[in-house]
């Protein structure tokens, strides 16, 4: 905004937040965002429009392929959002796994990754917490209208509205989930770079947080399936502790259900941290090294076009 807005608490007060403690506040609440919108929209995908009637019946969700783009457009819009709300502050990582690639390779300081890391698992948690505060009544009528195994009266499909688990045909393998997290981290992160490199095709008219979601929406269309598409150790540990204290016990911590998955919870955290070194270092080796050497040589040809040879200038 033009004008000047001024601040709610005396700028004797202020002069700490101006530094690692304002960024931190960035990005816990920008996370808050995130998970609020992201988990907000499986929570009405899986309990809130069934139980409301909406649907043909209190437990029927997922009767068509088409369904999955609520999720999917819901944590697109739900990123967008929340790089919008932290952005000019922190940068709006909101994300472990982004944190740890700008360190790699950004030159982000390796002294802010643990604060940045603290603040959006508890971000994460505390949009979790609004989340479940908001539906609870619709999810335990869901639970309570649901067969099959339960836990502490809770079910797998009300889990996963806040954090992830593995599709049946994994057969509780680990490998299979954790090769979809790096590889839905290295491509998240590798759109990333690409979108905010200026030196790129770079998105103007501040239009980046946008197309960072636009991206989550292609992964979830693309890779959803598999492993939930977490890619994002936040998004997945802070609701899943919150799923914890709130009665969903093992599903939730060490994320096991008994004949399908067993101490689940490290794949969404260490799979995504992966993915998402390995999605900057190939952008760099692919496109970023070259975009290097034609700022250095300061002769840009032209888009698809070799440099010129002798014979051509001939």
């Amino acid at each position: 905004m033009a004008v000047e807005i001024p601040p709610l608490i005396a700028p004797s007060r202020l002069r700490r937040r101006g530094g690692l403690w304002g960024e931190c506040l960035a990005e816990f609440l920008g996370t808050l965002v995130l998970i609020a919108f992201g988990c907000g929209s499986v929570a009405m995908t899986v309990a809130a429009l069934p139980g409301s009637g909406r649907t043909e019946g209190p437990t029927t969700f997922f009767l068509g392929a088409g369904d999955w783009l609520l999720i999917s457009w819901g944590w697109a819009f739900a990123v967008a959002f929340g790089v919008y709300v932290a952005g000019g502050v922190s940068g709006a990582h909101l994300n472990p796994a982004v944190t740890l690639a700008f360190a790699v390779r950004r030159k982000f300081p390796w002294a802010k990754v643990v604060p940045y890391w603290v603040a959006q698992v508890v971000g994460a948690f505390v949009g979790a917490a609004l989340v479940y505060g908001v539906y609870h009544d619709a999810i335990n009528t869901f639970d309570h209208a649901m067969k099959g195994p339960k836990t502490h009266g809770h079910t797998v499909a009300s889990f996963s509205i806040f954090a992830t688990f593995p599709a049946p045909y994994f057969h509780g393998g680990y490998w299979g989930p954790l090769v979809d997290q790096i590889v839905g981290t290295a491509l998240l992160v590798m759109l990333i770079v690409a979108v905010v490199d200026l030196r790129n095709t770079a998105v103007k008219a501040n239009l980046g947080p946008l197309v960072i979601g636009f991206a989550v929406a292609a992964i979830g269309i693309s890779y959803g399936a598999n492993a939930g598409y977490a890619i994002n150790p936040a998004r997945d540990f802070g609701p899943r502790l919150l799923t914890f204290f709130a009665g969903w016990g093992d599903l939730a911590l060490p994320g096991s259900e008994p004949g399908s998955f067993s101490a689940y919870w490290w794949i969404p955290v260490v799979g995504p941290l992966v993915g998402g070194v390995v999605g900057v270092l190939v952008y760099d080796l692919f496109v970023g090294d070259v975009l290097h050497i034609r700022a250095q040589e300061a002769e840009l040809p032209e888009v698809g076009r070799t440099r010129g040879t002798t014979s051509d200038e001939e």
